[in-house]
C-alpha cells in the first residue's frame, strides 16, 4: 500500500475549506456571527413606527452602534432575491464589534406614517436613539452615518444634543443644509435664488403616490418578515427621458407631464427661498446648535460643495464647546456625489483625468468610530489631518489646518473687452489690471433656447446632465456666452478655497439670471470646467425680498461663492464663463417678472455685462503660495 504525503494531504483539505468558505453567501456569513433581527418596526413619540433591521454580534457584551436613517430602499430581498448591499454593510460592521441598525423614513416602504421630503420630524431620529441606547445589547453610543439623503437628517437631529449620539460622518450632505451664512440652498433645492432641478428628476422616482397602496398600520413583525421576502413596497417607476422631460414647461407640471405620482413636489416648486416651510422640517440652518464631533466628506463635483464647506467651518468658529470646535475633520474628493469610494488609480472624472485620487475610506471610517465609539486610544486624531483636500491639475492630496488654507490669498482679476466677448472667438480677456473706459458686452438670452448645461457639479438628473469636467469648447461658441480669459501663466498657480464673483448687469427686462462657470484652460485650448454657480437677480439684495430691475440701469451682483482646489500650470489660462442660462442644472429664468413656475412663455432679455474703473465686474481667486 503506498504511503500517504500527510502534509500534502492536510494542504489539499486546507485548500478545499478556504474554498468552501469563499463560496459561503454574505448572508451565511453573517448568520455564523450575527443576530439578525429585520423589521423591528421601532416606536416613534406619536405613535407612528419605522421599519428597523439590526445586525448585531453573537455575545453578551454590549456593543457601540453605527446607525444608517434612509428614504431608500434597503430590503435584503427584492424581485425574490437576495441583495447584499445591506448584508455587506452590516457584515463589515459586526466584524469589527459594532452592531449595525438601518431604518427607513417614515413613510418609506414598510415604515408607518407620511413621508415629507426634508420635512421629516427630526424627534424621529431623537426617539430612534432612545430606544436604541435603551436596548441591553448597546453600549449607549451611536455613530450615525451616510451619503447624500441618507446623510441629510445627520446635522439637524444633532442639534437636538441627544446624549447617546457620540459622532457622525455625513457624506455628501447637501440636502441636509438649509441656511448657512449667505447660501440658501434649502437642502439643494436653490443656488443663488434659482431652483436646481436636480430634485425634479429624484422626486418623480422617489415621491409616494398618496393613492398607492398601504400595509395596514400595527401590521406584526412575524408577517412583515414574510412579506419582505416578496412584497418590498417599492414601486416601479417607468423610465423618463429626462434631457426632454424637464423641458416641458410650466415647470410644476413636468412631474404631471410624463405621469408621474403626485405627492409633494407641487408644494414644494411654489415656495420661495426663505419659505417659512423650510425651517419647520429636517434642515439645518445656522441658528440651530450643533454639539457633536463629526468626519465630514464633500466632492469637488458634487452638486453643494460650497455650502457643504461653509457648514463645516460654521461648526468650527460657532460650537459653544471648544473641544467640539477642535474635533471637526474634512475630507475633500475630486469626485461625484457620493462616489468617494470609486476613485481607483486613476480617476477620470468626466472627461478628465484625476490620477489616483484613492483614500483608505473604510480604515478612515472604523478609526473614526473606534476612537469614538469604542474609546480606543488608536492615534487617529494624531494621524489624521484637520484637512485632506485633493487638488486637481497637479493630481494630489494635501492637507491644512484649516479651509481654506490659511496661505490662501485672495487675487482679484478684472473683466476687460472691447465690447466683443461673445464666445471664446471674442475679445474678452481676464487681467489684474483694472479696466478704464466701460466697453459693455451684450448678449440675448432665450430662455426657449437656453445655454445647456455641459457637466458640472450636479447629481440626480438621470440622463440629463452627466456630472463632471468636461471640454467646454464647443459651448464656447454660443454667442450668449461671455467669455474672458487671462494671458498663459508665467508660473503654476494653485487656486484653493472659496471664488468670489461681483458682476455690473443692465438688462431691459424686470428680472434675469446670470450663471459663471471656472474653467482651466489647457494650452491646446481644451477648457475643462471646475464650478459654476449662478444668481437669480431679483434676490440680489437678499432673500427676504424680491427688488426687480428698471430698464438700462446698472447693477452689482454679487455671485453665490463657488468652491475648487485646481493647480493651473504653467502656460495654462484662467478663464470664465458669463451667461444667464445653465439649463437644466438650473431652472430657466423667464424674464418676465413672474413666478416662473407656472408660466409657459418668456421674453428675450437683452443683458450688458459692465467692466470699467467705475463698474469694475471681477472674480477673486484664493490664491496658495508655498
Amino acid at each position: 500500500m503506498k504511503k500517504l504525503n500527510y502534509p500534502l494531504l492536510l494542504l489539499f483539505l486546507f485548500f478545499l475549506g478556504h474554498v468552501h468558505a469563499q463560496e459561503k453567501t454574505i448572508l451565511e456569513q453573517l448568520e455564523e456571527i450575527a443576530i439578525i433581527d429585520q423589521k423591528v418596526m421601532m416606536p416613534m413619540r406619536d405613535g407612528v413606527r419605522l421599519a428597523t433591521d439590526i445586525y448585531r454580534p453573537k455575545s453578551d457584551k454590549p456593543v457601540p452602534i453605527i446607525f444608517s436613517k434612509t428614504p431608500y430602499n434597503f430590503n435584503s430581498y427584492r424581485d425574490g432575491e437576495l441583495v447584499t448591499r445591506t448584508l455587506q454593510t452590516a457584515l463589515e460592521a459586526v466584524k469589527r464589534g459594532y452592531a449595525y441598525v438601518v431604518q427607513n423614513e417614515r413613510g418609506r416602504f414598510f415604515s408607518e406614517g407620511e413621508w415629507d421630503i426634508l420635512g421629516v420630524p427630526i424627534t424621529d431620529g431623537y426617539d430612534a436613539f432612545t430606544w436604541m441606547a435603551a436596548q441591553s445589547w448597546s453600549n449607549g453610543k451611536i455613530g450615525t452615518i451616510g451619503c447624500s439623503s441618507t446623510a441629510e437628517w445627520q446635522m439637524a437631529v444633532a442639534s437636538l444634543n441627544h446624549p447617546a449620539h457620540t459622532a457622525l460622518i455625513p457624506q455628501g450632505f447637501g440636502a441636509g443644509v438649509g441656511r448657512i451664512g449667505n447660501y440658501y440652498e434649502q437642502g439643494n433645492w436653490y443656488r443663488g435664488g434659482a431652483g436646481q432641478m436636480l430634485f425634479t428628476a429624484w422626486l418623480y422616482g422617489t415621491q409616494h403616490d398618496p393613492l398607492a397602496p398601504k400595509l395596514p398600520e400595527g401590521i406584526d413583525q412575524k408577517d412583515l418578515l414574510r412579506l419582505q421576502r416578496f412584497y418590498d413596497m417599492a414601486p416601479r417607476y417607468p423610465r423618463v427621458d429626462w434631457s426632454e422631460g424637464l423641458s416641458h414647461l410650466p415647470v410644476q407640471d413636468i412631474i404631471k407631464n410624463v405621469n408621474g405620482p403626485q405627492g409633494i413636489y407641487e408644494e414644494m416648486i411654489t415656495r420661495k427661498p426663505n419659505d417659512p416651510k423650510w425651517y419647520e422640517g429636517g434642515l439645518f440652518h445656522d441658528d440651530m446648535e450643533f454639539e457633536k464631533p463629526s468626519f465630514w466628506f464633500v466632492s469637488w463635483y458634487d452638486v453643494s460643495s460650497s455650502p457643504n464647506l461653509a457648514l463645516f467651518n460654521h461648526v468650527r468658529e460657532n460650537a459653544k464647546d471648544p473641544k467640539i470646535r477642535d474635533n471637526q475633520y474634512l475630507v475633500i474628493a475630486p469626485t461625484l456625489h457620493c462616489a468617494f469610494t470609486r476613485a481607483t488609480e486613476n480617476t477620470v472624472v468626466g472627461e478628465r483625468s484625476m490620477g489616483d485620487a484613492r483614500l483608505p475610506y473604510n480604515d478612515m471610517t472604523y478609526g473614526w468610530f473606534d476612537y469614538w465609539l469604542k474609546g480606543e486610544d488608536n492615534g487617529m486624531k494624531e494621524s489624521m489631518p484637520r484637512v485632506r483636500y485633493f487638488t486637481m491639475g497637479s493630481n494630489q492630496w494635501q492637507t491644512s489646518d484649516t479651509w481654506p488654507p490659511k496661505e490662501a490669498q485672495m487675487v482679484t482679476y478684472y473683466l476687460d473687452s472691447k465690447g466683443k466677448a461673445n464666445s471664446r472667438l471674442g475679445d474678452g480677456k481676464l487681467s489684474t489690471k483694472k479696466p478704464g473706459k466701460d466697453n459693455p458686452d451684450t448678449f440675448q438670452y432665450d430662455p426657449l433656447d437656453p445655454v445647456n448645461s455641459y457637466g458640472g457639479n450636479v447629481c440626480c438628473t438621470g440622463n440629463a446632465v452627466q456630472g463632471g469636467s468636461f471640454d467646454q469648447q464647443e459651448m464656447e461658441l454660443r454667442e450668449d456666452i461671455l467669455v474672458y480669459t487671462s494671458e498663459p501663466l508665467e508660473n503654476g498657480i494653485e487656486v484653493s478655497g472659496f471664488i468670489q464673483a461681483k458682476l455690473y448687469l443692465s438688462s431691459d427686462v424686470k428680472d434675469t439670471d446670470l450663471t459663471i462657470k471656472l474653467i482651466d484652460v489647457y494650452p491646446d485650448g481644451r477648457a475643462y470646467n471646475l464650478d459654476e454657480t449662478i444668481q437669480r437677480v431679483r434676490y440680489r439684495e437678499g432673500y427676504e425680498k424680491e427688488v426687480f430691475m428698471e430698464d438700462g440701469k446698472i447693477y452689482e451682483i454679487n455671485m453665490t461663492p463657488m468652491s475648487t482646489s485646481n493647480y493651473f500650470e504653467k502656460g495654462h489660462r484662467i478663464r470664465i464663463e458669463v451667461s444667464s442660462s445653465n439649463f437644466p442644472r438650473f431652472d430657466r429664468n423667464m424674464n418676465t417678472g413672474g413666478n416662473n413656475y407656472d408660466e409657459t412663455e418668456g421674453i428675450v432679455a437683452t443683458n450688458n455685462i459692465h467692466h470699467s474703473s467705475k463698474f469694475p465686474s471681477s472674480i477673486s481667486l484664493p490664491i496658495v503660495r508655498k
